[in-house]
């Protein structure tokens, strides 16, 4: 039987909702996700993989098809981690290839690495014109501290810039690959992915579990909100198996639910009866919102507890802006928008904020400065909202002594959110603020203009730079301002390195002066009352902070 009637099969099989997973055991199982720097074809790539395996038809329409949301496609990014069951004949032997497509951009590092714990492989994409560049690097050791195979490959060879003995060069010096081990692929084109498929069976091993026929013990990886079936979780199953009407519970929450659906992404949601040890699907399980479902949580059978798997963290926020109404009139239609957008994306915070300029609003949390602006354009998009967002910036901490200040923060730090929150300076010892380790990779004629830091040559052209950067002075500008300095050819990412001590003050005056500075607003709306009114663009908080 030829591999069109094979995909011809399976298609029908899809249709009808058949799949027998017992069929999969361990040792025909491959789970692995893509790891690439943006643009460098992930999402196209995996559009070729869908197709060679019957999973989608193959038509000139198929884009980022695991690209769900429209931020996805018009950025050409993935935000959220998508993941496709591919069902593959290789030798005679059927085998389930479970591809996480995962972020790319440093603000989703820690979903990156979840999702990195689920795989035993890895794909290390590059681009044949562009080289290797900045999250290239951080996902790929990500990767290869985790302990996962890696395979490299070169894409874009088709293109006319194309240089891939340069770049097989800089794989090798960074990464200390053999060039005779890396693979050359046209996604666009399909040009060498059937290779790369065959590469991944025998390459990448199969998971490993302790106990295949033992209690329940999976891995939360992502998870998102449906509005008639609740939080769905993605998981990967380490021990055991589940199926619908089994109770179970996670780590974190410690809540018991009881499974209502189990199945596989092919390439959507299709019901399965079960879900055994070593494979990845989805469960659903009257979650009511994503927080009871956290990236990097154990789930298990609450009358069989387990070990949780290492390096689960609640989602930390990194950035934090003020998100108002354009108009007051539109805050609980706001309202209800930011609820359902925070519903699918756990790691924003969410509290109450009033400014006397703008009203009422909200003082929420970001991964990053992408995470903010993905959250922006999904609040447009979605649900058609107009909003006015305040400059970033980042949460500060701050070391109190006296018992009294003790016993009124809960402990001797602080972290501080807004200025006007920052206690008095007689009763702070020392001052602390967040700080980031950069990578910088750019070619060697702009070093004079960046900042001759600290230097590590890639090849003879390029150079990478690791830089420690206070997180506040590369909010706004620093990445367009070095994007301009290179003339686009710079690439930038960055890594939480904790706090640092630091000489802060607080950023405005006293009391006293704040109600003259209110007093003096209000004389100046009166004015403007009766000169008439001009329209404010939604992002000038940000632009006019922005250095010329």
């Amino acid at each position: 039987m030829d591999l069109k009637q094979v995909n011809a099969n399976r298609s029908q099989q899809k249709k009808k909702g058949e799949f027998d997973m017992s069929k999969y055991p361990v040792d025909k199982i491959r789970n692995f996700s893509i790891i690439a720097h943006v643009d460098h074809g992930k999402s196209t790539l995996a559009d070729r993989f869908l197709e060679i395996t019957g999973t989608i038809s193959q038509n000139q329409k198929n884009a980022q098809v695991l690209d769900k949301l429209q931020v996805e496609k018009e950025r050409g990014i993935t935000v959220k981690a998508q993941t496709a069951s591919l069902f593959y004949d290789y030798k005679g032997e059927t085998y389930l290839l479970n591809l996480i497509d995962t972020p790319g951009h440093v603000d989703f590092n820690y979903e990156v690495s979840r999702s990195l714990a689920a795989c035993q492989g890895v794909i290390l994409l590059v681009d044949a014109n562009q080289g290797v560049q900045a999250q290239t690097m951080a996902n790929f050791y990500l990767a290869f501290d985790a302990g996962l195979t890696i395979i490299p490959v070169l894409n874009k060879i088709d293109l006319p810039n194309a240089n891939p003995e340069e770049v097989k060069m800089q794989m090798n010096k960074l990464f200390d690959i053999n060039s005779e081990d890396i693979l050359k692929v046209s996604a666009k084109h399909g040009t060498g992915v059937e290779d790369l498929l065959q590469n991944i069976i025998e390459k990448i091993p199969p998971p490993s579990s302790s106990n295949p026929s033992g209690p329940l013990k999976a891995l939360v990886f992502d998870s998102w909100y449906d509005h008639y079936k609740g939080a769905v979780a993605n998981i990967a199953i380490r021990d055991g198996c589940i199926q619908k009407g089994e109770k179970i519970t996670t780590s974190f929450t410690k809540k018991v639910y009881e499974v209502t659906e189990v199945g596989i992404q092919h390439p959507n949601e299709t019901p399965v009866d079960i879900l055994y040890s070593g494979q990845v699907g989805y469960i659903m399980a009257n979650m009511k919102n994503v927080s009871e479902a956290q990236v990097g949580d154990t789930i298990f059978d609450p009358r069989h507890p387990v070990e949780p798997f290492k390096g689960f963290k609640p989602a930390k926020p990194m950035v934090y802006a003020g998100i108002f109404p354009s108009s007051q009139s539109e805050f609980p239609a706001l309202q209800t928008a930011m609820k359902k957008l925070t519903l699918n994306d756990s790691s924003v915070s969410l509290s109450p904020d009033m400014s006397p300029a703008l009203g009422a609003g909200w003082r929420v949390g970001f991964l990053g400065l992408l995470h903010m602006d993905v959250f922006n354009q999904r609040l447009e998009q979605e649900f058609d909202a107009s909003v006015i967002v305040t400059t970033p910036n980042v949460p500060y901490k701050v070391k109190v002594f006296g018992s009294k200040m003790i016993k009124k923060y809960k402990g001797e730090e602080v972290t501080i959110l807004n200025p006007c929150d920052m206690p008095p300076e007689e009763n702070i010892t020392e001052y602390f603020e967040p700080i980031v380790k950069a990578t910088i990779i750019l070619p060697d004629d702009y070093l004079t203009e960046v900042v001759r830091l600290c230097e590590d040559y890639i090849d003879e052209k390029r150079i990478l730079m690791k830089v420690i950067f206070p997180l506040n002075e590369i909010l706004i500008d620093f990445f367009d301002n070095l994007k301009a300095l290179t003339s686009g050819y710079a690439s930038f990412d960055y890594e939480d390195h904790g706090y640092q001590s630091s000489d802060l003050i607080k950023y405005g005056g006293d009391i006293t002066r704040k109600a003259k500075l209110l007093r003096k607003q209000a004389v100046g709306k009166k004015k403007m009352r009766e000169i008439g009114k001009i329209q404010v663009p939604k992002d000038a908080f940000v632009k006019v902070l922005k250095r010329t």
